[in-house]
């Protein structure tokens, strides 16, 4: 091995240990806001799966996602002056969301830009938290070029759903709590959009001193991240609708989470939409939730990998529960379980 690339490896060490220190502290921060997530046992999908499986309760914080976390660490570490003149924001959703409720109770002015194609629902939810919306024609990925040029515009703080930092590290407190619940973990499982949540939980777990695997699960119809750290920079990819909406869309050039994620390495695994679908059905029917294609995406991604994790303690990231109820419905009335 060359010392180049020795350099390399150190840099990326020394990346991860910086997050997770990070995460240690957004953890605190949230403390002192609400209570850890819930982690719960379900029997039934762990004689389903093979193995024992513990359910990351994030659909009960704040705004109904892990999305919480990274928005609310954000405008917590924000200026006096940041905070009075506001940030700016792009989400399908849930990240809006939180930015919107950790906004309105710091005092904090939110703006999100948004697909016109995003969730009614959501967009609905946002406003009503008194944030302003503006949407976009297109995809995802213009929303938050949109949302970043019009920041710089106004000279207002830019607070991406995935490439931030501090918002990197809110995610990552996840993954502090669930070290703390779960003294004799062996693997979890999150689902992956822009790499928000796989960064921060990632740079937790690699760091942590314990073998801990993370298992990446993909919408296959939605993998811009994954052909991104496969080019070591952000690459176009085609995507195609998914129930897993949350997950959708392209990642922005320069993204740190590109480098983040591809440092940690995480066991990767693509899942179709009927397996999707099918998590969300076994989420429902066992343990009584109603939970959006992301959730049931996270469950999908371990049961894709049950049979290299047999026996083994698996956390599933429960990560949202934003959906209508006529979705949820006409989504899982098409697909029996697998």
């Amino acid at each position: 091995m060359s010392a180049s690339d020795l350099a390399r490896i150190d840099a990326s060490r020394q990346t991860l240990a910086d997050i997770a220190a990070s995460s240690r502290d957004a953890e605190r921060r949230l403390r002192r806001r609400t209570p850890a997530s819930p982690l719960t046992h379900s029997p039934a999908l762990s004689r389903l799966c093979g193995c024992e499986v513990l359910l990351k309760c994030e659909h009960l914080l704040p705004g109904g996602s892990f999305k919480f976390r990274g928005g609310y660490t954000k405008l917590s570490r924000l200026s006096e002056v940041e905070r009075r003149r506001g940030v700016v924001a792009a989400s399908t959703g849930n990240h809006g969301l939180a930015l919107a409720i950790a906004g309105r109770e710091l005092g904090v002015p939110v703006t999100v830009h948004a697909p016109a194609s995003a969730s009614a629902a959501k967009l609905q939810a946002i406003a009503d938290q008194g944030a302003k919306l503006v949407l976009h024609e297109g995809d995802p990925l213009a929303a938050e070029i949109a949302g970043r040029a019009a920041a710089d515009a106004d000279n207002l703080t830019y607070v991406s759903p995935y490439n931030d930092p501090d918002v990197v590290a809110g995610q990552g407190s996840l993954a502090v709590e669930l070290l703390d619940q779960a003294p004799t973990l062996d693997a979890v499982v999150v689902a992956v959009g822009g790499g928000g949540l796989l960064s921060g939980v990632g740079a937790v777990m690699a760091t942590c001193g314990r073998n801990v695997e993370v298992v990446a699960a993909w919408p296959a119809n939605a993998v811009s991240l994954l052909h991104s750290m496969r080019a070591g920079k952000a690459v176009p990819v085609d995507e195609t609708p998914t129930i897993s909406d949350a997950t959708a869309g392209g990642v922005e050039p320069g993204s740190v989470t590109i480098g983040i994620a591809a440092a940690i390495a995480p066991t990767c695994v693509e899942v179709d939409e009927a397996r999707i679908v099918s998590g969300m059905r076994r989420l429902a029917e066992h343990e009584h939730w109603i939970v959006e294609g992301a959730a049931g995406l996270a469950l999908a991604g371990l049961e894709a990998s049950a049979g290299r994790l047999k026996g083994r303690n698996v956390a599933v990231v429960v990560c949202g529960r934003n959906i209508t109820l006529d979705r949820f419905l006409g989504a899982i009335s098409q697909v029996t379980a697998i």
